[in-house]
């Protein structure tokens, strides 16, 4: 069962006017945080907005004995709910509700792991980069925004060991294009025989072009799903995604049967008539 605790913020990190990775004290939910779960944030103390929002675990925080002693989200504001998230102070409390949702599985060498960004988007791979590391599993992260202004926290990758490869449509970081792009060719160059598994999280058009090109090159795939979620346990049907799954469609909870799914699997077009 998730915990529901009153985080404390131990720290707000404002990294730019619309970017911020808060850190709270919840070492409950850090003891059993899988990678690629999530955590359901009462964003203000008021009604404004009512119900709580879903966010990623972004890092499982750790004492100096290596203890998990709370976690921290990656937060861009966008309204009122994530305005908070922005300006609140250390010390202040935030509801806090999770682990939640199904999680990636790690892949083992000698598989490759591929992880692919857009954005904030980045949030679930720091947990699965964690996970990968302690696997010695080879891994590469594709990071993609509009600007190299949009592009954060590349480094606690490359401390896990993680290969980077950037992209920004303006050309300011990596090279200019989509991030699709040099996934592309990476997948073309791979060696007969070298698997690679690919996981994505983004916008919706950005992972159903992930999805394609792992089919192309018969990769596996696995997408981390961002739908609008009231409540995070499956009570109010906010989530539901459309899969196929026997050779039928269905519709499922991405707050349980998610937020990561086979990507194959995903009805794509109910999915980008949602957005």
């Amino acid at each position: 069962m998730p915990f529901d605790v009153a985080a404390e913020v131990i720290e707000n990190r404002r990294m730019s006017p619309d970017y911020n990775v808060l850190s709270l004290a919840a070492p409950d939910i850090a003891r059993v945080t899988q990678p690629g779960q999530f955590v359901m944030v009462k964003t203000t103390p008021g009604l404004d907005p009512l119900l709580r929002r879903p966010f990623s675990v972004f890092e499982v925080l750790r004492d100096d004995g290596g203890r998990p002693v709370g976690i921290s989200l990656l937060n861009k504001r966008v309204g009122v709910g994530t305005e908070h998230l922005y300006a609140v102070e250390s010390g202040a409390r935030l509801d806090c509700l999770g682990p939640l949702g199904q999680p990636f599985v790690p892949a083992r060498p000698p598989d490759r792991a591929w992880m692919v960004a857009g954005g904030v988007g980045l949030a679930p791979f720091v947990t699965l980069a964690e996970a990968l590391a302690g696997l010695g599993t080879s891994m590469t992260l594709f990071y993609g925004a509009r600007s190299g202004r949009d592009l954060y926290c590349a480094d606690l990758f490359t401390r896990l060991g993680a290969r980077l490869v950037l992209a920004t449509e303006d050309g300011s970081a990596g090279e200019r294009g989509r991030v699709t792009d040099p996934l592309r060719r990476a997948l073309g160059d791979l060696d007969r025989g070298t698997t690679a598994t690919i996981y994505a999280c983004g916008p919706t058009p950005m992972m159903r072009a992930v999805a394609a090109l792992g089919r192309d090159a018969d990769a596996p795939v696995f997408v981390s799903l961002e739908p609008v979620m009231g409540c995070g346990m499956g009570g109010c049907y906010s989530c539901v995604v459309r899969v196929r799954a026997g050779g039928e469609s269905r519709f499922v909870r991405s707050c349980l049967d998610g937020p990561v799914f086979d990507a194959s699997a995903v009805v794509w077009d109910a999915l980008e008539a949602r957005h």
